[in-house]
Order: structure tokens, then sequence, then C-alpha cells
């Protein structure tokens, strides 16, 4: 769709963009060898001026104190969500009195000097870490970066405690999308045997436990150190909850064989479906494993069922979950579909940002 570029056009560079009649069409950073190698930020008549990316910055914060008073609520928060904030690249959750910043491209790699110490006064925070996958870097020349060391951080969400150990951690060490839905869960955990499958370092689990009161808790993960983490992370709010390592499919199938059911069953895989190519091969996955969850409910039961693939659709996903519990003999119950929390806006020109979608099911008898 690219038809032209000025000569003088640097990688990383904020350039006009103009549409094929030669009208401004807006703003944007320009990184030719990249995949993506326009990334339009701001729309319409405006001058490549440096100030206007630190106004998206600004405009960033205030959505999450301002508007959403978030540090009211939780000591964790996403503060930057790229594209969904007009800052195509730049991911920023913050811990407590740490930054965790993850960098795409190379235009907001080239003004991280600039924003860091801006955001730390905005924020109060003091530390900070950057990380880059080497793949991205590779795609998008940038160079190659060791992740700052920094100690684990503790901090407090919606009232329970948790810790972030940014060295084994994936991504920026803690998935602050979920934190409205694991407040919603314990609502309907009360005296209950729950399930967390994929748990991770034990959000949903922790959150059941310690706000939902739930009788007896189980979570299950392949990553032993995900698993690690989850049991200091119960240790934090001294509850007992039993941690299982092992792979979900194997986990599931097992307890199948052994009649276990739960009354709340939480699945929250980490992301099948990672390029179009893996589409067909993620999307059996899914089935498969949203059929072995599925059938560990007990009737009358809840079942939560999340996607973090991006390039499976909600509507999709939805009819995927239906249909395999149709082939189970199982119907169920609609009651909500959520994604992530508000900030992790999308914006309206960039629907594939909305990558994360939770659906809420009563299994029926």
């Amino acid at each position: 769709m690219i038809g032209g570029v000025s000569e003088d056009a640097a990688p990383g560079a904020l350039v006009h963009v103009f549409d094929r009649e030669g009208r401004p069409f807006g703003i944007g950073f320009w990184n030719p060898p990249a995949p993506v190698p326009l990334r339009v930020l701001r729309h319409g008549e405006l001058p490549a001026e440096e100030s206007l990316l630190d106004e998206l910055l600004e405009e960033a914060v205030r959505l999450r104190h301002d508007v959403l008073r978030l540090p009211e609520q939780t000591e964790a928060y996403r503060v930057i969500h790229s594209d969904g904030d007009r800052l195509s690249g730049l991911v920023v959750d913050r811990f407590g009195d740490t930054l965790s910043l993850e960098v795409h491209s190379l235009g907001a790699w080239q003004r991280l000097e600039r924003w860091l110490p801006r955001l730390h006064e905005r924020l109060g925070t003091r530390h900070h870490r950057v990380s880059v996958d080497p793949e991205v870097a590779r795609r998008e020349g940038l160079p190659a970066v060791a992740p700052t060391p920094l100690r684990p951080v503790r901090f407090r969400e919606n009232g329970v405690r948790f810790e972030v150990d940014f060295a084994r951690g994936h991504k920026t060490g803690f998935f602050c999308d979920q934190r409205e839905n694991r407040r919603r869960l314990a609502a309907w955990t009360a005296g209950r045997r729950v399930l967390d499958l994929c748990c991770y370092t034990g959000g949903f689990a922790v959150t059941a436990k310690v706000l939902g009161g739930a009788a007896e808790v189980t979570g299950v993960d392949l990553d032993e150190e995900a698993v690690a983490q989850a049991r200091r992370n119960a240790n934090l709010n001294q509850v007992r909850i039993r941690w299982v390592h092992a792979d979900a499919f194997a986990y599931a199938r097992q307890m199948q064989q052994n009649g276990e059911r739960w009354d709340v069953v939480v699945l929250d895989p980490p992301k099948l479906i990672r390029s179009r190519e893996e589409g067909a091969a993620g999307r059996k996955k899914y089935e498969d494993l949203n059929a072995l969850a599925l059938g560990l409910v007990a009737g009358g039961g809840l079942f939560v069922t999340c996607s973090c693939s991006g390039l499976l659709p909600a509507e999709e996903f939805e009819r995927l979950v239906i249909r395999t519990a149709h082939r189970q003999g199982r119907r169920l119950q609609i009651l909500d579909r959520t994604g992530a929390g508000p900030d992790h806006p999308v914006v309206s020109h960039c629907p594939e940002g909305r990558y994360l979608k939770v659906l809420w099911t009563r299994v029926l008898d």
C-alpha cells in the first residue's frame, strides 16, 4: 500500500503520511526493513513533531490515573498498551515502584531515553526493566538487549498480594489484563471446589481462595518456575492451595479417568495461535483442551474459558467452545463475554488489539 517514500525518511523516524491523492493522512513511525514498515500513530493534518508523541504518553497516564483511577484499587496495571494508546510498539506495565517495558518497534526504542524519565516522574516509580524479544529485534533492526536484572517486586491487586519475578516471568512478568476477571471470579467461588487449568503464577487460583473463600483450589501448569511462583503467591496470602506441575492435557485426561469433577473450572492457556500458519493446529488445540476441561465441570458448575490469541476472533472462539460442548452432549448457559481490563484499550481502527476473550458459562445438567 506504500506508493513512495522520501529519500530522507530514516528508519525509526516520525514521518508525514499522505493518501493516494496527496492529502495529509497522519503521522507515524517509519522502518522500511520491518514487516510493518509504517505504523500510523495519529490521523489528520499534523506536524511531525516529537511533542505530539509526548502528548500521547501523557494521555495514556491520565486515562489510568484520572479516568480509571487504577491506583485506588491496584498497584499493578498497564500504563501504555501499544496501538491501543497510539504508541505502537511500546508496552509498559507498572508493578509498585517498578516499570516493566516490552519494545516491539524501532520508533519506540529510539525514544525510550526521553520517555522513561517522564514516566518515572509522572508515576512516582524508581526502577525499570526493558525487554526485547530476539525475533522482534531481528525483524525491527533493534540492538540485542539483555533485560535489566531486577529483584522480585511485591504488590497488591484487589487486596490480594502477589509477587512478580521479572527474571522468570513471561512477557512483562504478570498478566494485568485478567485483573477484573480474577475479581469477578471470586463472586462465584465461596465454599466451592475450584480448578485453575494453566494457572501460570496462580492469579485466578489465589484470588478464588483469598477473595472468594473457595473451599478447595487446585492450580495446574506445565511451567515449573511458574508453579513455584504460584506457591509463593499463596504463601504471601497465607492460604492453602494444591499446586500441580503437569501438562494440562495429560492432567485433565487423568482426572476424567478418575471421575473427578469441580464446581468451578477456569481454563486460561497460553497463546496457542502465534501466526497465521499455526491457525489450523492452534484451533485444534483449543478444541481438544476445552473438551477436556468441560469434562471436569460438575453439572450446573461454572466454566470460564479464555483465549489470548489475537488471530482467533471472539465470535469464532465462542462457536468453537459451543461446538466442543455439543459434541460431548452438554449444553452451556452463556452468562457473559469479557476481555482485558480497560487499561488495555482497543482503538477503533485496530480491532486486532482485542486479543483476550473470556467466555463465562454454566454447564447444564
